[in-house]
């Protein structure tokens, strides 16, 4: 009897501890989903949690890692297939050399910058600037190895490429423009040409009627065409004297 209630007991301990993984892997589950779904959209070594100098290996294998602690499958969270989908984004993005070249392009103007400001810093500070000095160049080494350097970085690259996509998205909407405005000059010629193919089109079609009309005139003719006004006709008593006699009151 006592050997049963052991048993039970025992598993019944085990299903609970099975439970409570279960439950605490699903939490880690939902906040690396949160944690995802809040990177810096515009740089992918956010979305997999990984240094600058990352190498294209580790980021596949990283990728790996994370993918499958978010994919729908086995994450209940509703936006798992959203974060899912930005990690296999940041995935290609580091992949393409060209995409990369371009991002660490951006990640070394911001370190550029970080330590310009450092060093003019440096020169307001005797102490530090003696001490750069007799470590010949390891103190800036180990400035650059901080989490304090490292979380600068991270900032200023986030506003060096927020600052580069907005150029870019302007310069779109000014390509944009440009060609809208093309499109509708170029719209404009065919319809001002159309009418005048229509006009030239319709010209030649009363050319007859034109000349037909032309021929009539030339012949004098006196049939006047329906609806015509002709002027009156002059009426004289004097063959050298041109006048329209008057009439004349009776009674």
């Amino acid at each position: 009897m006592g050997e049963a209630n052991k048993s039970t007991s025992t598993a019944e301990e085990d299903l609970l501890l099975k439970t409570f993984f279960a439950e605490v892997s699903e939490v880690e589950r939902d906040n690396e989903v949160i944690r995802i779904l809040s990177c810096f959209k515009l740089n992918p070594f956010e979305y997999l949690k990984l240094p600058f100098d990352a190498t294209p290996e580790e980021v596949k294998r990283q990728y790996r890692k994370l993918s499958l602690l978010v994919h729908p499958d086995k994450c209940k969270h509703p936006q798992s297939k959203e974060a899912f989908a930005a990690l296999a984004k940041a995935q290609q993005l580091l992949l393409d050399e060209q995409e990369r070249d371009y991002i660490l392009s951006q990640v070394n103007a911001a370190k550029e910058e970080l330590l310009a400001k450092r060093k003019k810093h440096l020169k307001r500070d005797t102490a530090s600037k003696i001490k750069s000095l007799v470590e010949e160049g390891k103190y800036e080494q180990q400035y650059e190895s901080t989490e304090e350097f490292k979380q600068e970085l991270k900032l200023k690259v986030r506003e060096i490429l927020t600052e580069q996509e907005w150029r870019r998205r302007k310069m779109q909407m000014r390509i944009s423009e440009e060609e809208g405005r093309l499109k509708k000059d170029e719209e404009e010629t065919k319809e001002m040409w159309k009418k005048k193919r229509e006009h030239e089109e319709q010209w030649e079609g009363t050319r007859e009627q034109r000349v037909s009309s032309w021929r009539d005139f030339m012949k004098g003719g006196k049939k006047a065409k329906k609806g015509e006004t002709r002027p009156p006709k002059l009426k004289t008593e004097d063959p050298n004297k041109s006048y329209v006699q008057r009439p004349v009151k009776r009674g």
